[in-house]
């Protein structure tokens, strides 16, 4: 006897869905920012550039896969109507990367003209870092080997400097795109000349210790505007550490240990910490290092020793180098504490647990330590970008194809950060939970057995609805 119903057959049908949540963001940001104008200049003849790009904004918020997949997402008959677009060629994509690229800086400034038009924000105050995104192949004039960001120095990458308007307003105004072995401290004038004119008298400017040179420092000052910044420790900062004590640091944060010292000069003020959390982590690192370093020596002495092969790890493994080895370790002359205490003297400086800012502003040490750690909010916006708006992996393109390709993401992140800011509720809510809500909110297009399609919209939630209800006001 029958006790359950059978499992309904599934039978194929000519419906389609896909996300209309991320396309009715796109159109209305689109809108609200003008970008219609921005864009438009640039491309006036064949398929309006603005619907391509608005088809690419939208792809990026919701498969982001490569510019082929982009292709094949677009040109699906209903998807072309969404963005009023005939069909067209993948060729046609790579093109508007093209155009993107060749007047990447008129286009970001375009941008910020908006952006500064239409809020009136409530500081200027900007943070400023940088990165490295690998890039995949050697064609392109922008990679080169430099220090990777992603642990592959094998690749050639590129790096890109990202400019943030502080806490509480998080939103990116500014981006650089500069050949993968350029230095923070070069990097740092074009990312910082992008956007210096936007920000009124007394500003701050907050970066970390790699772009932290005299010339740029000077630059900030020269526009009548603040900076803070972090410090490499130096043999000045090596007396204070010696007798810090004497100081009498001030308790700064009792449950981290976090106590520091204020050094006021002429032109700038120094604030030197101490962290015993940060301490004790280091001290664990310096222990693992030193115990590798110990695990490494006895390996080589061992084939000494027993007459074979150096491991592989030790070895030049190049076909076009040929290497005579002579190796003799200290372990022979050393008993195994003598060489830990060795090792220890290398390894651990004095300086474990003590970092330093810098700033032109007379803070307090509370204040400046506050300021600078808020900075972190600018290392989430590179997450957001790589991991989840995903501008990487780069492929082989021409070098303004990658500049095109990475104003996309930065225009889909700007979208992210903008919802963040005018919808109170969504304030703490991350990229990827707004790009999955937006994802999730769906239109079915029904054409089985009717004359005329019947769209059917799904997965409403709280963070979609909120983002549909808001009232973006067009300026």
């Amino acid at each position: 006897m029958q006790t359950k119903l059978r499992t309904n057959e599934l039978e194929p049908n000519e419906n389609i869905s896909f996300p209309i949540g991320t396309i009715f963001l796109v159109n209305r940001l689109y809108e609200v920012l003008n970008f219609i104008d921005i864009f438009g200049k640039h491309k006036t003849r064949g398929i309006d550039i603005n619907n391509l790009l608005r088809a690419l904004i939208s792809y990026k918020l919701t498969d982001n896969f490569s510019i082929k997949r982009a292709h094949e997402w677009i040109n699906r008959p209903e998807v072309l109507a969404e963005f009023s677009l005939p069909p067209f060629s993948e060729r046609t994509l790579y093109r508007v990367l093209e155009i993107l690229g060749a007047n990447r800086g008129v286009i970001i400034s375009d941008i910020q003209d908006v952006l500064f038009l239409r809020y009136d924000f409530e500081h200027t105050n900007i943070n400023m870092d940088w990165t490295s995104i690998v890039l995949h192949g050697n064609e392109a004039h922008l990679g080169k080997y430099g220090y990777s960001r992603d642990h592959r120095p094998d690749k050639k990458q590129i790096t890109v400097g990202v400019t943030e308007l502080s806490d509480p307003i998080h939103i990116p105004i500014g981006l650089t795109i500069e050949p993968g072995n350029l230095n923070d401290q070069t990097h740092f004038k074009k990312t910082y000349m992008q956007s210096n004119n936007r920000l009124r008298e007394g500003s701050l400017v907050i970066f970390d210790k790699g772009a932290n040179s005299v010339t740029n420092t000077q630059m900030i000052r020269a526009d009548n505007l603040q900076y803070i910044s972090g410090k490499k420790l130096n043999k000045s900062d090596d007396k204070i550490i010696a007798h810090f004590e004497t100081y009498n640091p001030q308790i700064i944060d009792d449950e981290s240990g976090i106590r520091g010292v204020k050094i006021e000069k002429p032109n700038s003020t120094n604030y030197l910490y101490f962290s015993k959390k940060l301490q004790k982590e280091q001290l664990e690192s310096r222990a693992r290092k030193v115990i590798r370093e110990i695990k490494e020596a006895k390996a080589i002495q061992d084939s000494i020793d027993k007459n074979k092969a150096l491991p592989k790890r030790f070895r030049i493994n190049n076909l076009l180098v040929d290497v005579d080895y002579s190796i003799q370790t200290k372990l022979i002359e050393l008993s195994e504490d003598d060489a830990v205490k060795l090792l220890e003297d290398k390894f651990i400086t004095g300086r474990e647990g003590f970092f330093s800012l810098k700033s032109s502003k007379n803070l307090t040490l509370s204040e400046a330590l506050l300021i600078y750690r808020k900075k972190d909010s600018i290392e989430k916006i590179f997450n957001s970008l790589k991991n989840e708006i995903e501008i990487k992996p780069l492929r082989v393109w021409t070098d303004n194809s990658i500049y095109g390709a990475l104003i996309i993401g930065f225009i889909a992140q700007i979208f992210i950060s903008l919802i963040r800011f005018e919808i109170p509720e969504l304030k703490h809510t991350s990229t990827k939970s707004i790009k999955m809500a937006l994802s999730n909110l769906t239109v079915t297009i029904d054409s089985w057995m009717r004359k005329t399609k019947k769209f059917i919209h799904s997965n409403f939630d709280a963070i979609n609805t909120a983002i549909l209800d808001h009232n973006w006001v067009v300026t």
